[in-house]
């Protein structure tokens, strides 16, 4: 177990002992998933069939609530508030809200359209209720579409195999107009201070834009879009099916980021690329922080040794004007000067393994940043 205080908490150790497991737990509770996976999977520890994170989150009137949430290697990940009736995973996000910085940030602009659907995913998680329904109707469309092109493959009419696709398209497409306009809404809060934020941060005359790119493009177009999407699926049908995947949807959209009316990902400098991604998770900072009334816990994951002294100082000076923020570092000359609780990592496991016999029950705990009341999360894996 570890208590995390008001202010800057500095988790410290060599790499391998866990730090970001930590942190990891607060970004899975907060968001439904983390910056380093794209499936819960890789969360549980090898062996293990099950994750469990427990949080005690105090509010700004000293009340707490305790969230759980179990993580499955084989089937739905499940939830519970005060030892209460079990829940979906679904329905607890949001409820801790946290904007996470991290190494792979620069992939928002850099990366595959991959990258910039998870932060478009923890962004509406944050913003949205109810976002996260589109992803079930997805995973069991697609599950349909391989069990097809398995019997396709083993001789079934095809006009046989492309009527079980009917129920699920209508529910799919139904699920997805609903996402579509619901991303096109987080960005469309996003857009303004992402490029009031990046002008500060690189000087004046830097320009930057951030546009959605949905699949579903005629979402945008139409008032209602279900008949031009489902007969763009019936053309599609028979490919779907040979390829055993939805090959349109949400789950292929993209967002577009220019610097200066160019392409970022082929004009921009490495240098430009790490601002133009500080600059997009602090303006999530803030649309959440004004949308939402409440300051999210700031998690900055092994950033430092990524960002030269500048940028290192711009977001510093950001995370020290929040509530709470969690700093992992891996050498001590990462550690930023100023007033900060700082944990050891090492001791910690030790002390874990020394407690309980297995690193597989070590605890995190978190603390609220507001004031002298305390927010906590424990997780549990």
């Amino acid at each position: 177990m570890v208590d995390f205080v008001p202010g800057v908490n500095i988790l410290f150790g060599k790499n391998g002992l866990g730090k970001t497991n930590l942190v990891e737990a607060v970004e899975v509770l907060s968001t439904g998933s983390s910056h380093r996976a794209s499936s819960t999977l890789p969360l549980i520890e090898r062996g293990q069939t099950t994750a469990t994170i427990r949080a005690n989150v105090a509010d700004d009137a000293g009340q707490t609530t305790t969230y759980e949430a179990s993580i499955h290697a084989r089937g739905a990940n499940r939830a519970r508030i005060n030892s209460g009736s079990s829940l979906y995973l679904r329905d607890i996000i949001g409820k801790i809200p946290s904007v996470s910085f991290t190494p792979e940030d620069q992939r928002l602009v850099s990366g595959d359209p991959g990258a910039r659907r998870v932060m478009m995913n923890q962004a509406a998680a944050l913003l949205e209720p109810g976002y996260m329904q589109f992803t079930r109707i997805a995973k069991q469309r697609a599950t349909l579409l391989k069990q097809l092109n398995a019997n396709a493959n083993n001789g079934q009419p095809m006009d046989a195999v492309l009527s079980g696709l009917e129920i699920w398209t209508g529910q799919f497409i139904e699920a997805g107009v609903a996402l579509t306009r619901m991303r096109a809404h987080v960005i469309g809060l996003l857009a303004e201070p992402f490029a009031a934020i990046y002008a500060d941060l690189a000087g004046a005359g830097e320009q930057v834009t951030l546009t959605y790119a949905p699949s579903f493009d005629e979402v945008l177009m139409f008032d209602d879009p279900h008949p031009q999407i489902s007969e763009h699926f019936q053309r599609i049908y028979p490919g779907e099916v040979a390829r055993g995947q939805n090959l349109i949807g949400p789950q292929r959209d993209d967002l577009t980021l220019r610097l200066n009316d160019m392409p970022a990902r082929e004009f921009a400098s490495n240098g430009e690329m790490w601002t133009m991604a500080l600059a997009l998770k602090m303006a999530l900072y803030e649309v959440v922080s004004a949308q939402r009334d409440v300051k999210p816990i700031v998690i900055l994951d092994d950033v430092f040794a990524q960002l030269d002294e500048s940028r290192r100082g711009q977001i510093l000076d950001f995370a020290r004007r929040q509530d709470q923020v969690l700093i992992t570092v891996a050498a001590a000359s990462d550690i930023p000067q100023g007033e900060a609780h700082v944990i050891d990592v090492a001791a910690l496991r030790a002390q874990s393994q020394e407690t309980d016999g297995d690193i597989a029950a070590m605890a995190a705990m978190l603390a609220a940043g507001r004031g002298a009341q305390s927010q906590g999360i424990e997780a549990e894996s």
